[in-house]
């Protein structure tokens, strides 16, 4: 059975055709699957398990759902989603994975990571990501009222849709050297999202094959990565 990966869907009540098509998706080719992996991003935001939005309990359903009918599923923080926790994962029958991770398929190391870290050159963005993964700034972040996280989160989106607009498309890009420090590891491929350019790239280094696999993110066009019988693929899927 094929593995799948998905990522950057970017899910709240503001996004109710991506909402949709996701529920399907796992109606359909997750369940045929024997594991899906969210690398990252599976919301918009998440204030903590608590979180009171009706849309996302909706996609917390459509996870137990798929869970309870047997296939794995596996959860990767993002950036939005980082305070993704034990309750989420009791509620979906999900599973947290570290980022970055190595899992094994057709008996080949593949690294599985969001992909921010790997995006060393946004300087101001990789300060504010070693703040907020802190665990002490997590506590005191999840004390808070619900209406002041929602508040805060609000105020951040914004803070990072004003900073990608500043910033120039290398900066947010992946950075070659942190890329090319994960294959001196012996890894041969990456999965990973964050940087919404979708692709496969195939390349050489230091005498061996290596590929970089980048999952797209579900603003206007659903994707998902296809792994079966040794054998990757890129599928787009229609919001409509």
């Amino acid at each position: 059975m094929a593995e799948l990966f998905v990522s950057d869907l970017h899910l709240d009540r503001h996004s109710p055709a991506a909402n949709a098509r996701f529920l399907t998706f796992l109606r359909e080719e997750a369940a045929q699957a024997r594991v899906l992996y969210i690398l990252g991003d599976l919301f918009e935001a998440w204030i903590g398990d608590d979180d009171p939005d009706p849309a996302k309990g909706r996609i917390c359903e459509g996870l137990r759902q798929l869970t309870d009918r047997g296939v794995l599923c596996f959860v990767l923080h993002g950036n939005r989603d980082f305070l993704l926790g034990a309750g989420f994962a009791a509620r979906t029958g999900c599973r947290l994975l570290p980022d970055p991770v190595i899992a094994t398929f057709a008996e080949e190391s593949v690294l599985l990571t969001h992909g921010d870290a790997l995006c060393v050159d946004d300087h101001p963005y990789q300060e504010l990501r070693s703040t907020v993964r802190a665990a002490a700034w997590q506590q005191r972040f999840l004390k808070l009222p619900l209406s002041t996280r929602d508040l805060l989160a609000n105020r951040a989106r914004r803070g990072s849709q004003a900073h990608i607009a500043r910033a120039t498309p290398f900066v947010m890009d992946v950075n070659e050297a942190a890329v090319n420090t994960v294959w001196r590891n012996g890894v041969s491929r990456i999965i990973h999202g964050h940087t919404h350019r979708p692709g496969i790239h195939r390349n050489a280094f230091e005498g061996r094959s290596v590929e970089r696999i980048v999952l797209g993110a579900w603003y206007e066009q659903g994707s998902y990565l296809l792994h079966e019988a040794g054998r990757y693929e890129l599928r787009e899927l229609a919001l409509n």
